[in-house]
C-alpha cells in the first residue's frame, strides 16, 4: 500500500518549477501568521490565490520537512505549481501562532480568522499591484475561504469553493449554516461526482448550480485514502491538472469546462 501510494504521488503532475518562500507577517497583538510563496517566473503572474487547506489547517511551514509533507498532502496545496505554471501565484496559508493545533471551524468563521487573513491579502496586493486576489478553498478550508469573503467584502476578487464542507460533522457546524449570497463577489464551485465524504455531497453543490457556476468532476485514479482525505476523489486524485486549468481560468476569465471527465 506504501509503494502503491507513493507511486501515485509521483504521477502527480507538478507543473513548471516556482520560486517559493515562507513570508510571516504580523497580525493580532503578537500573532503572526504564515503563508508559503509559490510564484511564477518573473513578470509572468496574472492573478494571486490564497489557498486554503482542509483538516486543521496546520502546514507547519517553518519545520523544514514542510513542503515536502505538502507535495502529497491537500489537493489544492500539492497543485500550487501547477496554478503556478498557469500564471496564478499561489499563496497557501498556515494556522496562524496563536493556534499551534491548527483552526475548528468556530475559528475559521470568526473574526479573528478573516484579520489575519486580511492582512495576507493587503501584503499580497502590495507584492502583487494590480493583479486580481481569489480565494481558494478545499474540503475544511472553504469554511476559511467563504467566511473571510464574507466578512472582507470585495477585498478580493473572487472566491473558489472546491470539495466544499456543506455539511456539519463532530460538533464543527461547516457552512451549514452559511448564506453563500454574502459573498459579494464572483464564487465558483467545482466538485467530484464521486466524492464520498459525507459532509461533502455533490449533491448539495449541484443543488447551487442554478445560482453558481460549477465544474462537476469525474473519474481519475483509484482511492488510496479514506473517503474525506486527500487521495481520493475528494482530493480529485489523478484529476489535479484538469481541474486545476479549469478554476485557473475561470479566476483569468477564460472559457473553462463545466464538466471534467
Amino acid at each position: 500500500m506504501t509503494r502503491l501510494l507513493f507511486a501515485l504521488i509521483l504521477l502527480i503532475p507538478v507543473g513548471a518549477p516556482s520560486a517559493e518562500d515562507i513570508v510571516t507577517l504580523p497580525t493580532r497583538g503578537g500573532v503572526t501568521q504564515s503563508y508559503l510563496l509559490s510564484a511564477p517566473e518573473s513578470g509572468k503572474a496574472r492573478a494571486v490565490a490564497i489557498l486554503f487547506p482542509g483538516g486543521a489547517g496546520k502546514t507547519d511551514l517553518e519545520r523544514e520537512t514542510a513542503r515536502a509533507v505538502l507535495d502529497r498532502g491537500n489537493f489544492l496545496v500539492r497543485s500550487r505549481r501547477l496554478l503556478a505554471a498557469a500564471g496564478v501565484t499561489a499563496a497557501v496559508m498556515d494556522a496562524p501562532s496563536d493556534r499551534p493545533r491548527g483552526m475548528d471551524d468556530d475559528f475559521r468563521l470568526g473574526g479573528a480568522h478573516a484579520e489575519d487573513v486580511g492582512k495576507v491579502v493587503a501584503d499580497l496586493k502590495a507584492r502583487f499591484p494590480g493583479l486580481p486576489v481569489f480565494f481558494v478553498g478545499t474540503s475544511r478550508g472553504t469554511v476559511s475561504a467563504a467566511s473571510a469573503a464574507s466578512r472582507l467584502g470585495k477585498a478580493v476578487d473572487g472566491v473558489v469553493l472546491t470539495a466544499t464542507l456543506f455539511l456539519a460533522n463532530r460538533r464543527q457546524p461547516g457552512l451549514s449554516g452559511f448564506d453563500f449570497a454574502s459573498i459579494p463577489v464572483p464564487l465558483l464551485f467545482v466538485h467530484h461526482m464521486d466524492d464520498g465524504c459525507v459532509t461533502t455531497p455533490y449533491e448539495s453543490a449541484k443543488a447551487l448550480a442554478a445560482r453558481y457556476p460549477l465544474v462537476s468532476v469525474a473519474g481519475g485514479l483509484p482511492p488510496q485514502s479514506q473517503p474525506c482525505e486527500a487521495m481520493s476523489p475528494h482530493g480529485f486524485l489523478g484529476k489535479e491538472a484538469e481541474t486545476v486549468d479549469a478554476l485557473s481560468k475561470w479566476m483569468l476569465k477564460q472559457p473553462y469546462p463545466r464538466e471534467i471527465n
